[in-house]
């Protein structure tokens, strides 16, 4: 008799042979993943990039710090079957943006800040639309783990609670106190953005005060959280929390072939894992009978559908359910 623990090891065995090794961003991964007919469509989001850029654009430190939990009481609301913040508060403009996050691995400050934009906007009833700085939480926030080079979703928002965050727009938009000064980078062979590679991106300086001309000063420009917190795993409770305070923070791996997503609903299907990820959750949703959360990513609006994405919803889909943090702003 073949000792069971053979058995099951030449069976994962024959499982991993049969699953072809695809070069990442190849036409070769694009086509597989097309004919698995899954519930999604690949395509090209990167044409001229380095490997190490594309590892590097995954800089969130997963199973950091945690925050403590808020349960929200399901019975109080009935959740809708589709949910899209954009339609349910029109007058927040942050919520239909998408930013870059360029040669820097700073996607743990970039889902904090475009989340906290967010809320604020959503919890003053529109009276404050803001840009919350990326750049401000990525070179100030100590505890939050070494900048271009990873970070914590939970610090970044225990940091908007007790420091606060200035305001800060786009690379070279001159909006806001501290705009984000890393230069998004050209994915497609020709477009003007300066080629993306791993080498560089060092994380730029803290420096606690404003670009030139702008007013208020530094101090006075601080947006604050009232209290940040961990939002449960179950998907009720986070459709909860989306629904009644708006987009939160959410965390999840990322492997070779969601570099690859165009449009549908992600689940993995090829490809190693590069490392972890934070994006902004909005949503969530049914396709064609699949439900999705709808999420917006920060590698600009030419990556995916306009920036945007939906992935597996339910079933804690390569961890994207476990690590969502929130907070409320202070009034």
């Amino acid at each position: 008799m073949w000792p069971v623990a053979l058995l099951c090891l030449l069976s994962a065995l024959s499982v991993s042979w049969a699953r072809p090794r695809l070069h990442p961003l190849s036409h070769e991964m694009v086509n597989y993943i097309n004919k698995a007919n899954t519930t999604w469509k690949a395509g090209h989001n990167f044409h001229n990039v380095d490997y190490s850029y594309v590892k590097r654009l995954c800089g969130t430190l997963l199973k950091g710090p945690k925050l403590p939990v808020m349960v929200q009481y399901a019975g109080e609301v009935n959740l809708p079957k589709n949910f899209d913040p954009r339609e349910q508060w029109p007058n927040c403009p942050t919520l239909k943006e998408i930013r870059d996050q360029g040669s820097c691995g700073s996607c743990w400050a970039f889902g904090a800040t475009e989340a906290i934009s967010d809320r604020l906007c959503i919890h003053s009833n529109a009276k404050i639309s803001v840009e919350i700085s990326s750049e401000d939480l990525l070179t100030c926030c100590e505890d939050c783990g070494m900048g271009c080079n990873g970070g914590y979703p939970s610090a970044a928002w225990q940091y908007w609670t007790d420091e606060g965050l200035v305001s800060g727009g786009l690379y070279d938009s001159h909006i806001g106190c501290r705009p984000y000064t890393i230069p998004p980078c050209e994915h497609h062979v020709n477009g003007s953005r300066p080629p993306c590679t791993g080498e560089g991106g060092d994380t730029p300086e803290c420096v606690a005060q404003c670009e030139p001309g702008y007013s208020p000063s530094y101090k006075q420009d601080k947006h604050y959280g009232k209290h940040s917190y961990s939002v449960p795993s179950e998907q009720e409770q986070i459709m909860s929390e989306l629904y009644k305070n708006g987009p939160a923070e959410a965390a999840f791996t990322v492997f070779e072939d969601f570099l690859l997503y165009k449009t549908g609903v992600y689940q993995h299907v090829t490809g190693s894992a590069l490392g972890g990820h934070a994006i902004k959750i909005l949503g969530w949703g049914e396709e064609n009978g699949t439900p999705y959360w709808l999420a917006a990513n920060s590698w600009n609006t030419d990556w995916g559908d306009n920036g945007f994405f939906k992935i597996l919803r339910g079933k804690d889909h390569c961890g994207i359910e476990s690590e969502v943090v929130a907070g409320i702003p202070r009034e």
